[in-house]
């Protein structure tokens, strides 16, 4: 016994168990303050500021569903990911296809800055082609309207989880 008792002690820093021991806080504090870091210098663009205006203008703004509806409109669109091409199909219920200029909105669902708008030129087919060398994985809110804007088709599309997606004016004309 007096041999463990004239055993030299060691200080407390040259011992692994307190250094073991407080690696757990470390790390936490560590973690935190880069959380802290993240949430700060980043900004959260998915809330606009005037929801509630843009959500009762959105309610309010069904004359151009209705337009396409008489007009008995229907867009099939899709993603080629082997050509990096975005392709689509506007036709009439008479099955002629649409030619004239149209508008196309991809919205990301989170993201603004990953929306994509553009202006396509159908053939004489209605169909037509966008490239996109790079379609994210997302839910994306599609748009495609009429050059003078005066119809719309809208609808939501999870790619790669829906290989397309069809939108059919649904919205009854009213009298």
């Amino acid at each position: 016994m007096n041999a463990i008792l004239n055993r030299p002690v060691t200080p407390w820093y040259k011992q692994r168990w307190p250094w073991f021991l407080m690696l757990g806080p470390a790390v936490v504090v560590c973690g935190s303050m880069y959380t802290g870091y993240l949430a700060f210098s980043q900004p959260d663009p998915v809330v606009v500021g005037d929801y509630y205006k843009k959500g009762k203008a959105i309610n309010q703004d069904l004359s151009r569903d209705r337009v396409a509806s008489a007009m008995g409109l229907a867009l099939t669109m899709g993603y080629d990911a082997s050509r990096g091409v975005l392709t689509g199909q506007v036709q009439r219920a008479s099955g002629s296809a649409m030619t004239e200029p149209l508008q196309v909105r991809l919205s990301h669902a989170t993201l603004p800055d990953k929306d994509i708008e553009a202006r396509v030129q159908p053939d004489a087919t209605g169909r037509f082609e966008l490239p996109l060398p790079m379609f994210e994985r997302s839910r994306w809110v599609v748009l495609v309207e009429g050059e003078k804007r005066d119809w719309r088709l809208a609808g939501a599309w999870v790619w790669p989880k829906e290989r397309s997606v069809s939108l059919i004016a649904d919205v009854p004309p009213t009298k």
